[in-house]
């Protein structure tokens, strides 16, 4: 017990490590930016009526005081963790006074729901058809498909994405390619309202789930592959234990360890993914208001989602460093 609780307090350090140097690049990479988050606020005010030059000026010294763009570069990162330890990183200019932490919370859900379903769907599918073909080599369905996760496996997400949209919206306009949920139901915890959800859900989630399954079926068939030429799992097989006993017990357990490191170094690019899938569906989530806000120049919005991004991702990773133990009687004895 002393053992595991020191191998999570190690974790939980390099948890505070990660989030600490994640969200600080991205504070500096966007102040140091070129574009100005006062500049472009008043452009979007001054195109939609015009203003006198004393107004505009007036303007200008609000927002550069509001945003704290006077101040020494320095002093502002001492601010922006200041604030962020309270949960404030100001309002967002796209919904000015709304906070921008209020609009990351209400765009949240969509995306860790989204992400969540995405890659446990494509872990676990791809984990057992790819161990079933790692054992079970000679079976023609497996080959089959294999041949198709090679074949999908290195195409783009994107490319996935509208592939998904063109079948299923045009020419077989069968789901819904735009939206959260349907504009006709009452949100809340009803069933119209979760079907409309789960309805919406699905090219977003099916293009996620094409692109990734593959790679986790070429690596567990290949992990397997090897498993099974082990001296305990021959000796497994003369004693006569059950086929489904050496499967799961034996093999699969051995080889998820490596998959789990896999899944922890691949959480970012998932999100990644969904940032451009949300943006081809327009689906509600945070990578649909990190665009809209980059392309805005609303520097507390995009610094409200990319920490948030960061920190939800690190955790993710956390929580699956702290299964190691689980599957790996080795990592509990360091």
């Amino acid at each position: 017990m002393h053992g595991y609780l020191w191998f999570v307090g190690k974790r939980a350090l390099q948890l505070l490590a990660v989030v600490f140097f994640g969200v600080s690049a991205t504070f500096f990479v966007t102040h140091l930016s070129p574009i100005s988050p006062v500049d472009s606020a008043l452009m979007r005010m001054t195109s939609r009526a015009n203003f006198a030059p004393e107004a505009i000026v007036a303007m200008r010294e609000a927002l550069t005081e509001l945003y704290g763009a006077n101040e020494p570069l320095l002093s502002q990162y001492i601010n922006f963790w200041l604030r962020l330890f309270r949960g404030d990183l100001g309002p967002s200019m796209l919904a000015f006074p709304t906070p921008a932490m209020d609009l990351v919370m209400r765009a949240m859900p969509w995306t860790v729901a989204l992400l969540a379903l995405a890659t446990l769907i494509t872990f676990t599918i791809g984990n057992i058809l790819g161990g079933l073909a790692g054992y079970y080599q000679n079976s023609k369905f497996l080959k089959a498909f294999g041949i198709v996760a090679v074949g999908i496996q290195p195409i783009p997400y994107y490319v996935v994405a509208f592939v998904m949209l063109i079948i299923f919206g045009f020419l077989w306009p069968v789901l819904p390619i735009s939206g959260g949920f349907a504009m006709n139901v009452t949100q809340g915890w009803n069933w119209p309202f979760i079907g409309s959800v789960l309805h919406h859900a699905t090219l977003p989630a099916l293009s996620l789930v094409l692109v990734g399954f593959g790679g986790w079926f070429l690596s567990m068939r290949a992990l397997v592959s090897n498993v099974v030429t082990e001296d305990y799992v021959t000796y497994a097989e003369l004693a006569g234990v059950k086929r489904s006993t050496i499967v799961s017990g034996y093999v699969m357990r051995n080889a998820l360890v490596p998959q789990l490191t896999a899944l922890a170094m691949t959480l970012g690019g998932v999100f990644s993914g969904t940032v451009i899938t949300e943006q081809v569906f327009n689906y509600p989530g945070l990578g649909s208001l990190l665009i809209d806000a980059v392309n805005a120049g609303d520097y507390s919005l995009v610094l409200a989602v990319s920490t948030v991004s960061v920190t939800a991702v690190a955790i993710a990773i956390f929580i699956v460093d702290l299964l190691y133990p689980l599957l790996d009687p080795r990592v509990r004895a360091e």
